[in-house]
């Protein structure tokens, strides 16, 4: 009886382990595949235009941030009033050339004075012929006239400003060693000036500038120009201009300061012949290209007087990939 009781415990014992294994097994299968839930519509960029006919980027705040977009507010500035004018680094070699010849003719009218002098001296007693005289007297006048008509050339080809100064010789070292550049700017026919200018910005193809000092009135007119021309000095040489190199001068006028902004040199993207901007629109998800002239450089950027004020976000970084993006619109809109 006992056995039989042992028989069936040891029976249901067994049964329920092979439920319980049965069971575990089917937990650990694993669970059906869910169907994947439909990706969301990716970003994409929008290429509008608004009432002014201005293009306009829709991105929104994380393409942006992705794209590495940084965007910051232009420095207010003000500036002098202006005139644009063209002009070139001039060549100090002519000038030293006449230099040269002056001082040589100087030395010559020393010598011939001096013997004229003493001449006029040993002529009273006998001591020196009428005929001696008069060749020295000839020889000195002629000396004389030499170092005047250099004088003349000197100050028609350079004007008095330079041709008048008491340093000239050193001036002149100063030219040739590039320590000082010397440039000649010239205004555009019929430009209208109220008054001299007080001084010039000078800026270089490669938009480098430097502040110079008027020396004067050109002593002549460009023939190809026609206009209005000036000299002025710039000390130290600090953009390192060469003789013969092409610059545009700012020259500065009287009057009210013009008030604007200073955009930044990176900020600036070229397309269509022209300089544009990215202002970044309320709320953040859109940015519009706008026009900027590029007629007022400066060391580190434009100046800007319409178009955009200092609260503006202006995009300082990335400017370069919005308008690559435009450029992919338009090509896939094509």
């Amino acid at each position: 009886m006992k056995q039989a009781i042992l028989l069936i415990i040891l029976g249901a014992a067994i049964g329920g382990g092979a439920v319980w294994m049965a069971k575990r097994g089917e937990a650990a299968k694993p669970a059906a595949a869910e169907p994947a839930a439909a990706a969301p519509d990716e970003a994409k960029t929008t290429i509008t235009h608004d009432t002014n006919g201005c293009v306009v980027i829709g991105m929104s705040d994380e393409m942006q941030g992705d794209a590495g977009i940084v965007v910051a507010n232009p420095a207010a500035a003000q500036f002098s009033p202006e005139i644009k004018g063209f002009g070139r680094v001039l060549d100090p070699s002519p000038l030293s050339a006449l230099m040269t010849e002056l001082a040589s003719d100087l030395a010559a009218y020393a010598a011939s004075s001096n013997e004229l002098a003493r001449l006029k001296t040993l002529a009273p007693t006998g001591n020196a012929s009428p005929r001696a005289l008069q060749a020295a007297e000839a020889a000195a006048l002629r000396d004389q006239l030499a170092a005047q008509s250099v004088r003349d050339r000197l100050v028609l080809a350079w004007g008095k400003a330079v041709a008048a100064r008491n340093d000239l010789p050193a001036f002149i070292l100063a030219l040739a060693v590039q320590d000082v550049a010397l440039v000649r700017v010239d205004l555009l026919a019929g430009e209208p000036l109220k008054s001299p200018p007080t001084g010039a910005r000078i800026v270089t193809l490669s938009a480098d500038s430097a502040d110079a000092e008027l020396l004067g009135t050109a002593p002549g007119v460009d023939p190809q120009i026609q206009g209005r021309g000036f000299l002025f000095l710039i000390k130290p040489n600090a953009l390192r201009l060469l003789p013969g190199q092409g610059v545009t001068g700012y020259l500065k006028q009287p009057g009210e300061p013009l008030a604007g902004v200073i955009v930044p040199r990176e900020a600036v993207v070229r397309t269509e012949g022209k300089g544009w901007i990215y202002v970044l629109n309320a709320g953040g998800e859109s940015l519009t290209r706008k026009e900027i002239p590029l007629d007022r450089p400066t060391e580190t950027g434009w100046f800007v007087t319409t178009g955009v004020s200092a609260s503006d976000h202006v995009v300082v970084t990335g400017a370069q990939i919005l308008l690559s993006e435009e450029l992919k619109a338009s090509i896939k809109a094509d």
